[in-house]
């Protein structure tokens, strides 16, 4: 076993997640407002928000009363005015000097519109809906070779409708019935992320979503901590499986390469049981839920008489838990959580000839997780309160796979949504990933691309990773943040790119050189956010953001020359209604 001597272990090493699996939430998130409790003497006493931690400017959605009839429409309108340095990728084989050395794309322009309608009749029953349109890029350099990644912004398209839910929800008497398309969020959202969680840095994007019949219920009375859930899904998108038409290019050689396509893939079925247990008190909450998963499409060799099924049987366990305190003689709280997962089964959605030839199948054996601890101080009083400075350390690990091609996947991926800094893993892995897995499948290459290409781009989630990540946030007033933030990471295991192990037969890291070094480098954030409250009930947000990113040796090539610096910058102008 290694040891990890750049990553002291202050921090439990716990896990993460590879498999998109939506665990079941008993009741929506809207973030209260602060409030004043009378505590014995007549003294208020100031107890701890979520929002303490993380100012969102979100509108909250009323709450349902029992003899009212009510329909209300939230959501946000987002623009974001990107720019980054051009990150040297792979370029395809035969390529002329310098041709596809890069991205090929220096800046963008992205935007969303997100409608939350919710129709609630007394407090029995409410109709949810909630929808991405419009969504895209709307102006900016588009980037080259890299189509392998679900948003790969190779052309400009603006006009993007992406639907999320739409679900009928009843109270009864013993417990909460959900019926519908849905999402939903668990523990840090390393595993299942609804993709509507703001973070300090960075964005939320899609996130999962199924067709769910769901099931909650507190057996020993409605105000026990004790609830149980249980759910069945079809998996509607996540980043395993797309429900509603053939998965995307990244499993057939990409258009820009000029390949003849081999015969075509079936559409993903996806089905998951999902079974939950959580115990919720004022300060402290924990919980355990597992996911089996049972994933299935058709595939050909050559045609339509040498079809054969491609499946994924896995099994996923989950345990998160938070906590939060007060410092006494003070107006400060202690806050932290965690969340460890394993995920565990077979699949040929991945394969070699050797385990075709011996009837055997690719294992998969992967844990990750993250732990976070800090500290917030309060200012102001009741409905005024706020957190005016934000102290915290997050620790994370996610396994890595050495060997591509032994017959065991020990790869985790944690969401894309569970996103630390900006550079490292949203921008410089996640284009190289994806320009692997693209050019992977170049008919230079092979006419057939290797079995579970779709799944190498790693669309911004921590893979193989562990990082440590201290971050500060400075609020001298309740509509402005002023934050800062560290990244430290290297690999858990090294570093091999499959497109180097499969098409050059020699085991690589992503700029050619030794896997063996294991420093990933060193990245440095920080920004300003600014809220502004409308008499109209709107909220206007101003900000930017941006990290620089120093590359260690796993960054390295053959002659043992680094990657150079990297940066980001990020542009934000929203409106929270």
């Amino acid at each position: 076993m290694r040891t990890y001597a750049l990553l002291p272990a202050i921090a439990i090493s716990l896990l993460a997640a590879g498999v998109d699996a939506s665990p079941p939430d008993s009741a929506p998130e809207d973030l209260p407002h602060a409030v004043a409790v009378p505590a014995t003497g007549g003294v208020s006493k100031l107890e701890f928000e979520e929002r303490f931690i993380l100012e969102t400017g979100r509108v909250p959605f009323e709450e349902p009363k029992p003899r009212k009839v009510s329909f209300q429409i939230h959501g946000e309108l987002q623009f974001r005015g990107l720019g980054y340095s051009d990150v040297p990728l792979q370029p395809r084989i035969g390529a002329a000097p310098g041709e596809g050395a890069s991205l090929g794309s220096r800046g963008r322009m992205v935007h969303w519109l997100r409608l939350k309608p919710v129709f609630q009749y007394t407090d029995k029953l409410r109709i949810v809906g909630e929808l991405d349109a419009p969504v895209g890029m709307a102006a900016g350099q588009t980037t080259a070779l890299v189509s392998a990644a679900i948003d790969d912004y190779e052309t400009l398209a603006w006009y993007g409708i992406r639907p999320r839910q739409l679900y009928v929800e009843y109270q009864s008497p013993i417990g909460m019935l959900r019926a519908g398309q849905q999402t939903s969020h668990w523990g840090m959202g390393l595993l299942a992320n609804d993709g509507d969680h703001p973070s300090l840095f960075g964005d939320y994007r899609r996130g999962a979503l199924v067709e769910r019949l769901l099931f909650a219920t507190r057996p020993l009375g409605k105000d026990s901590p004790l609830s149980f859930a249980l759910a069945g899904d079809l998996v509607f998108q996540d980043s395993r499986a797309l429900l509603v038409k053939d998965i995307p290019p990244g499993t057939t050689p990409a258009s820009e390469l000029g390949a003849t396509m081999t015969p075509p893939v079936g559409r993903d079925r996806a089905l998951q049981a999902v079974a939950a247990v959580r115990w919720q008190q004022k300060h402290v909450e924990a919980g355990i839920y597992g996911v089996y998963r049972h994933q299935r499409r058709k595939n050909q060799a050559t045609d339509a008489l040498t079809s054969f099924d491609e499946y994924l049987d896995v099994g996923i366990l989950d345990l998160a838990a938070k906590f939060n305190a007060p410092v006494a003689g003070s107006s400060s709280f202690v806050f932290g959580e965690f969340e460890a997962a394993y995920i565990g089964g077979k699949t040929n959605y991945l394969r070699n000839v050797e385990l075709v030839q011996a009837g055997l199948t690719e294992s998969i054996q992967s844990w990750g997780g993250a732990a976070r601890l800090g500290a917030v101080h309060v200012a102001g009083h009741g409905p005024n309160a706020f957190g005016d400075l934000v102290v915290a350390v997050e620790y994370g690990f996610a396994t890595g796979d050495a060997d591509p091609y032994d017959g065991v996947t020990r790869r985790f991926t944690l969401d894309q949504n569970h996103n630390v800094g900006l550079v490292l893993f949203d921008h410089v892995l996640a284009w190289k990933t994806a320009r692997s897995a693209t050019i992977a499948q170049d008919p230079r290459v092979t006419f057939r691309p290797s079995p579970g290409l779709e799944f190498l781009p790693s669309e911004g989630g921590i893979f193989g990773t562990a990082y440590f990540n201290p971050t500060v946030v400075l609020r001298p007033r309740r509509w402005l943040d002023v934050k800062a933030g560290v990244v430290v990471a290297q690999t858990t295991a090294d570093m091999v790119d499959p497109f180097q192990v499969g098409a050059l037969g020699r085991y690589a890291n992503y700029e050619g050189g030794s896997p063996t070094k294991l420093d990933l480098g060193v990245e440095l954030d920080g920004g300003l956010d600014a809220r502004f409250p409308m008499k109209s009930g709107f909220v206007v947000q101003l900000g930017a953001e941006g990290g620089v990113f120093f590359p260690g040796g796993a960054f390295s090539d053959a002659t043992g020359q680094t990657m150079p610096t990297q940066f980001l910058v990020n542009s934000r102008l929203g409106v929270q209604y």
